[in-house]
């Protein structure tokens, strides 16, 4: 058997597995199907990623979102693991030669949207491939109950019979186990996991919420530019401010570099060199803070981001939970905090109403779409178009934001899916093999030294998958202006030595399935009303942890997800404030014992415990604890207590 800390140590650097991953990759490695519940930070990739590289064969993962799957077949690469991913956007022979790659063995991970789990291609490709696990990411989303449900998830339980082939018959456990991961699960979405993806006899990994190190605070703040600006001067080192809107994003980046603190704003609007380079300098730490919409920090891998601050109040406590678990993942103490007013609350469950239009807003606005793009009724399925809702709507006499909800309900419905952030790098393969390509060059000397540059660049991979290219990078080793760069590709396009893909720089909106006739679109009308019950009830749930005064914040995320054992975490704003209740009886107690290690160095606690002899011992021992969260005293090499460096200073 493949040593799997061997696999960690190559791929990854790591010498040891964190807490249930090595089991989780084990139950893998025995064909047992799996749900994994890490939370976010806590390394579910590795889960499936390992076992994988322990097995003959690829490895399909299941993912919403395209920038989550860019993102880890980005990762995977640089790690030199062989990765791709099939989305909207791709053309058929694209599509074609990636799962080429996967039969013949050429690929170890193919990422994939639900949606393209039914196509023929898929399907009669998927049949061909040695399939050694189906890994599902995000499998909330398969819920009801979920935050992000996304109806084609539904689909996977049909795949996974088609990937089983005839072991499913007679009700024997398919030879390829499936693993679902998910970083935030109420009890009701993980019984749905295991149902709706029929797992059998499945091993359940959870791992504790709780964040010993992130202190969780909720603030009523009728100035909460002033509030911000506090946290960023007594908090130090990068931090997330994360806001509801684009608009806000720009005038509060724009209002903390004027109080001299270096921010940028971030969404999904943005050009995508722009966004990729205001990440890459917070990254780098050159920028100190990113305000952003929450399109901001799924896939990225920072781990000493020491704040994230929620100006505006997120819709759900899963998206909180998630959003506010990006900060400390070094484990080093880090600050999750949420700001609002009244007025807030009640915008809460408001923000719900609108983003449920009613049925007829939906048919008018799909109709409205297949008009807009010529579609047939039947036709479309998986057609890609730019998209410009301010021209959409401007040419249909359709109001902007009720359009907005309406296209994200078709969405959730799964009849569409946008894509605000779709930029990828422009890409080439070359159609003809090196015999061909050489009389190419005979015929056409000009272009002889353009397409060594390029062999040069990008290699031998050209021949076999399709592959990223900058056509301002080859121009600066051409030495050649971009536009000319762009001639010569299309002049190879166009006699079918290479297949060129431009870059699309504009959001991009795909039928998912074939074009209805917009009165007989089949919308689930009671579930569509279900889910907008539930999610006022989650609106209100956030609205409950924010305005609680009483139980420790950790505790109120816990029982959210159903952790009912856990004890009060001492160091979220709740907590503060009832020890310093509970010790007003002594307040002088803290200072006590800072000014004693000051007088007199170092002691142990058996030392300090006969100087304060006085004090009840679990009063004494309630401050000494809250001392060293407070991170004012230490313990050193030697054992001993003792005051830290910024205490002394």
């Amino acid at each position: 058997m493949t040593d799997l800390h061997a696999v960690l140590k190559q791929y990854w650097g790591y010498d040891t597995f964190r807490p249930f991953q090595e089991d989780a990759i084990k139950a893998v490695l025995n064909g047992i199907d799996t749900l994994v519940l890490l939370p976010t930070g806590g390394g579910k990739s590795v889960c499936f990623q390992v076992p994988v590289l322990a097995m003959e064969g690829v490895c399909i993962v299941v993912t919403p979102l395209i920038a989550l799957m860019k993102d880890q077949v980005e990762q995977l690469k640089r790690r030199s693991i062989s990765a791709a991913a099939i989305h909207s956007g791709m053309s058929k022979n694209e599509i074609d030669i990636t799962l080429d790659n996967c039969i013949h063995g050429h690929t170890k991970f193919l990422y994939v949207s639900p949606e393209r789990l039914r196509t023929d291609i898929m399907v009669a490709r998927v049949k061909q491939m040695n399939v050694c696990l189906l890994a599902i990411d995000e499998a909330h989303c398969i819920s009801a109950w979920g935050y992000d449900f996304r109806p084609a998830y539904l689909l996977i339980s049909d795949f996974r019979k088609i990937i089983a082939g005839d072991t499913l018959a007679n009700g024997k456990r398919p030879d390829v186990p499936v693993m679902a991961l998910t970083a935030t699960a109420t009890e009701e979405v993980r019984a749905d996991i295991l149902e709706k993806l029929e797992m059998r006899n499945a091993r359940v990994f959870k791992q504790s919420f709780a964040r010993a190190n992130l202190s969780y605070s909720a603030f009523s703040e009728e100035n909460k530019e002033r509030k911000l600006l506090q946290i960023l001067k007594n908090v130090s080192g990068t931090a997330i401010v994360y806001v509801r809107t684009r608009k806000r994003t720009k005038e509060l980046a724009d209002w903390l570099n004027r109080q001299s603190i270096s921010a940028q704003s971030y969404h999904a609007g943005l050009p995508f060199r722009e966004r990729s380079d205001r990440q890459t300098a917070w990254i780098k730490n050159q920028v100190r803070v990113v305000v952003a919409t929450n399109a901001f920090g799924m896939g990225i891998d920072k781990p000493d981001v020491r704040a994230v601050i929620h100006f505006d109040l997120p819709d759900n406590l899963e998206a909180y939970y998630q959003e506010a678990g990006r900060a400390g993942r070094d484990e080093q103490k880090a600050y999750a905090v949420a700001l609002f007013t009244k007025i807030d609350l009640e915008e809460l469950s408001e923000s719900v109403e609108r983003k449920y239009p009613p049925t007829e807003v939906l048919k008018r606005v799909y109709q409205a779409l297949a008009n807009y793009y010529k579609l047939a009724v039947g036709g479309g399925e998986f057609a890609s178009f730019d998209f410009d809702i301010q021209e959409f709507t401007g040419i249909f006499g359709l109001a902007v934001n009720e359009t907005h909800y309406a296209l994200k309900l078709l969405e959730e419905e799964g009849f569409i899916q946008l894509s605000e952030s779709f930029n990828d790098a422009s890409k080439i393969h070359f159609l003809v093999d090196n015999r061909q390509l050489y009389d190419f060059q005979i015929r056409y000397q000009e272009m002889d030294s353009f397409i060594k540059v390029i062999l040069r660049m990008y290699g031998g991979e050209l021949f076999t998958e399709y592959v990223r290219i900058s056509e301002n990078e080859l121009g600066q080793i051409y030495f050649a202006p971009e536009n000319e760069v762009v001639r010569k590709l299309k002049f190879m396009h166009e006699r079918e030595i290479i297949d060129y893909e431009p870059r699309k720089s504009k959001p991009q909106l795909t039928f998912l399935t074939p074009r209805y006739d917009a009165a007989l679109l089949p919308l689930n009308v009671f579930e569509i009303g279900q889910k907008k019950d539930r999610d006022i009830k989650k609106a209100r749930a956030v609205a409950h942890y924010a305005s609680h005064t009483r139980i420790c914040r950790t505790l109120l995320l816990l029982e959210y997800f159903n952790e009912f054992d856990a004890e009060e975490c001492g160091v979220c704003d709740i907590c503060i404030r009832n020890r310093k209740h509970d010790l007003a009886e002594n307040p002088d107690l803290e200072t006590a014992v800072v000014t004693f290690l000051g007088q007199n160095g170092p002691a142990t606690p058996n030392e300090l415990g006969k100087a304060f002899e006085a004090v009840q011992e679990n009063e004494f021992l309630q401050t000494l604890q809250q001392l060293i969260k407070e991170e004012i005293v230490r313990y050193d090499i030697t054992g001993k207590l003792s005051l830290t460096n910024k205490t002394q200073h």
